[in-house]
């Protein structure tokens, strides 16, 4: 793969950035103006806010409300180039990726911000029928699966199929699985409730299952109760040390029963990116991998690991948080060592300021963890929404979520409630809501 830059500059240090999000992006922004020639890879050609991820697969946000092209974001950093490629494997020892095209790129550092993806815990032919929630197109499957699950429903004339179409299960009591089931909640209580003619859409039975002892484990457990009771207002049948067994299509095993549903959602786990293994370097359970100190793999001080695909155990408290606070810290942290390597100054070990942690649960309604504080309601809600639309990308993206979210708080309305992928036949779809197909 030829680098433009690179040739322009072949005495200047190479810093290869893999991945687009949080940690990647942070690096090569505080980058821009130090002397190396900055290269970001990405599979993808935007950056996504991760965390606002549930709103496009609940129909209240647009994608591009979330997302920024990387090359827009980056556009004035001289000394950064932005390269729409896929990593098949990463060589330490000879300091070169090498991309899925089969081109290979060499590094003097190496920064590997790949992330994650969600985790079936062995049980990977889950997938395809209780999809998690990590990018564009997962949040853009589920919106699908959440309406035409009632637009199947008001075409069923079978009461058994009909509830089961309008069952909705979510997997996972973190904040991805709370913020997930709080908002499908309102949308069959508030958005939809005008809309049908055959069903109410407020009848529909949400659940939230969590294989633990409570909910938001990384919270304080006022917190978890807390987000608990708001759930059940709700109306979220919310059920806890009820482990997922088995999932087959048209239910849910969990805890010894069978729940008939249609739509399950995914949000029970992660695990590292699948091309950290080719580091050569140990993971954790989880996959990701384990790093010094400086963010950096066992006898390679060039190749920094940051964000959700590391694993660092150096902070008192244990690890770190998979939020993007942390791979932002990490991101300019990594971009600052190599400054200082590059001026002869020492390495310092990174240390991670928490700024504490949020989770909306619906309308009006958050936690919030921050420092010494636990508190939730309308308060930790505002908290929750500022904080979020500071981290979003661009200008416009927040002027656009302020106000649609101002439009959504007063109106109760889902504005993105579009289902733009077909999925079956058009046969298939009459016999999968029980009506026969016309003859030809």
């Amino acid at each position: 793969m030829e680098i433009a830059l690179l040739k322009e500059n072949p005495d200047l240090p190479h810093v290869l950035i893999l991945g687009g999000g949080f940690a990647g992006l942070y690096a090569a922004k505080r980058l821009s103006d130090a002397p190396v020639c900055v290269t970001v890879v990405d599979r993808r050609n935007h950056h996504l806010f991760q965390p606002m991820l549930y709103q496009v697969a609940t129909a209240g946000l647009n994608p591009s409300d979330i997302a920024s092209p990387i090359r827009s974001i980056l556009r004035k950093a001289k000394n950064t180039e932005v390269l729409l490629a896929e990593v098949a494997a990463i060589d330490v020892t000879a300091r070169q990726v090498r991309f899925t095209d089969g081109s290979n790129q060499s590094y003097d550092y190496l920064i590997v911000a790949t992330g994650a993806r969600h985790s079936y815990f062995g049980h990977d032919q889950w997938e395809g029928l209780a999809p998690g929630l990590k990018s564009l197109e997962d949040a853009l499957d589920i919106r699908r699966r959440v309406l035409l699950a009632f637009e199947r429903a008001e075409r069923e004339t079978d009461p058994v199929r009909r509830h089961a179409y309008l069952t909705f299960v979510v997997v996972g009591g973190g904040p991805t699985g709370v913020e997930m089931a709080g908002a499908v909640a309102e949308i069959r209580r508030y958005a939809l409730r005008r809309d049908f003619r055959r069903i109410d859409p407020a009848e529909a039975t949400v659940m939230l299952l969590e294989g633990g002892p409570r909910l938001l484990p990384s919270y304080p457990e006022s917190l978890g109760v807390a987000a608990k009771q708001k759930l059940r207002r709700l109306g979220v049948e919310v059920r806890t040390e009820t482990l997922v067994t088995d999932i087959r299509h048209g239910s849910v095993s969990a805890a010894g029963w069978t729940i008939p549903t249609q739509t399950v959602i995914w949000a029970a786990g992660n695990t590292g990116s699948p091309i950290l293994k080719s580091l050569g370097t140990p993971l954790d359970r989880m996959g990701r991998a384990v790093v010094e100190p400086d963010c950096t793999i066992p006898g390679h001080p060039e190749v920094f690991v940051l964000g959700d695909a590391a694993a660092f155990d150096h902070q008192e408290g244990g690890g770190l948080p998979g939020i993007c606070p942390v791979a932002i810290q990490m991101g300019q942290y990594a971009a600052r060592t190599i400054e200082g390597d590059l001026a002869g100054r020492p390495r310092r070990a990174f240390s991670y300021w928490d700024k504490g942690q949020l989770a909306v649960i619906g309308r009006g309604q958050a936690v919030a963890d921050i420092w010494k504080l636990h508190f939730g309601g309308f308060l930790a809600w505002l908290i929750w929404i500022f904080v979020h639309v500071f981290f979003l990308i661009g200008f416009r993206n927040r002027v656009l979520v302020l106000l649609q979210w101002a439009w959504s708080y007063v109106t109760y309305s889902r504005g993105a409630r579009l289902i733009t992928e077909e999925v079956q036949a058009p046969g298939a779809s009459l016999r999968s809501v029980g009506i026969s197909a016309p003859s030809p």
